[in-house]
């Protein structure tokens, strides 16, 4: 049995996607048990209509949601105890949940995943990991934009905690791992990440293969297993990869809807494209990781329809089934047990 804990009152549109997103994850999963967290007066009514995931749920009143623009500093202060967001986690703390899924405030979040879960030995900063879709398959991109600015030794762990996510979810021996950088050559790039490429070299992991550095577009190209990078320049590139999804599929629509002659072309290579969409379709994809806590937190894109939540859902599913938490714990202590630790664990700003 896998035991999730969802704050209900994330997102765009609340109890409303979530709950349906969760019926859609359980008939997946039916190994799955629900702590759910939210205002009772909008959630008791829309879990009735699900009876099969009403009997697997435990429904828990909250006192208040975060709002979607609250600062991470505010939400903290104000949502500590009493959030359905802080609850949910909270769960897990107690050891009540084995992952939570949110698709509310992503600073917020951060912020209070770290605050009451805390980060792993060793771990100065979290990051969020994104499962990429690829010419190849699927790869993994952190960060996405929980550490604006990383330095070596935390790109160092990112490296570490995103090759135990590839072995969890890609089931590889040793995955391929490239640091994102302006080109290829190791002269190029910020001092940074040329100290973190000269440290992951070194470390000569057992659970890595290390590639080197890689460009952008060797992100869609699937040229390694996992991508590093820092949060800013990583976020920036998940945006740009949705934008520009959504802009080919705008192309594709106005195209095929112009003439007659392409109405029907349409019509003949009708499974070409549903293909097409199925590949594009940024729901099969959503739910980031935040890693370097003590426990499994997934963030769901808060846009999300109900398909999209229950994608979210799936992962957290697969991350704990896979045991990526032990998995991260155990490369961190091969790694850390071979040198002295540097710095304390870092807190999270307003700018998550």
């Amino acid at each position: 049995m896998v035991r999730i804990s969802l704050d209900l009152m994330g997102g765009d549109h609340g109890p409303e996607v979530i709950i349906p997103g969760a019926a859609k994850a359980l008939e997946r999963h039916p190994d799955i048990r629900f702590a759910l967290y939210g205002l009772e007066e909008r959630c008791r009514p829309l879990l009735d209509a699900h009876p099969k995931l009403k009997a697997a749920s435990t429904l828990h009143a909250s006192e208040l949601a975060v709002a979607m623009d609250e600062k991470p500093s505010q939400a903290l202060r104000r949502g500590r105890g009493k959030s359905s967001m802080w609850q949910a986690i909270d769960a897990m703390n107690k050891n009540e949940a084995d992952v939570v899924v949110s698709a509310g405030n992503t600073g917020a979040l951060m912020a209070m995943s770290v605050f009451c879960l805390k980060t792993m030995p060793g771990i100065q900063r979290p990051a969020i990991a994104a499962i990429w879709p690829t010419l190849k398959g699927e790869s993994i991109v952190l960060d996405v934009g929980a550490t604006i600015g990383a330095d070596a030794r935390q790109l160092m762990d990112f490296a570490l905690m995103g090759g135990a996510m590839a072995r969890a979810l890609f089931e590889l021996d040793r995955p391929t791992l490239g640091l994102l950088n302006v080109g290829v050559e190791e002269i190029k790039g910020q001092e940074e990440v040329k100290e973190a490429g000269r440290l992951i070299r070194e470390a000569d992991l057992d659970g890595i293969s290390y590639f080197g550095f890689v460009e952008g577009d060797d992100i869609g190209k699937g040229t390694v297993d996992v991508v590093v990078t820092e949060g800013f320049s990583g976020n920036i590139a998940l945006k740009a990869a949705e934008g520009t999804a959504r802009q080919i599929a705008e192309y594709l629509r106005a195209a095929m809807s112009r003439t007659l002659l392409a109405k029907i072309g349409y019509i003949f290579a009708k499974s070409a494209f549903d293909r097409l969409r199925e590949k594009m379709d940024p729901r099969k994809v959503n739910g980031g990781v935040f890693l370097g806590l003590n426990g499994v937190v997934i963030k769901s894109h808060g846009g999300a329809d109900a398909e999209g939540f229950a994608a979210a859902i799936d992962v957290g599913y697969d991350m704990v089934r896979n045991g990526l938490k032990a998995k991260i714990e155990s490369d961190l202590a091969k790694y850390h047990a071979t040198r002295q630790p540097e710095g304390a664990p870092g807190g999270v700003s307003d700018e998550v």
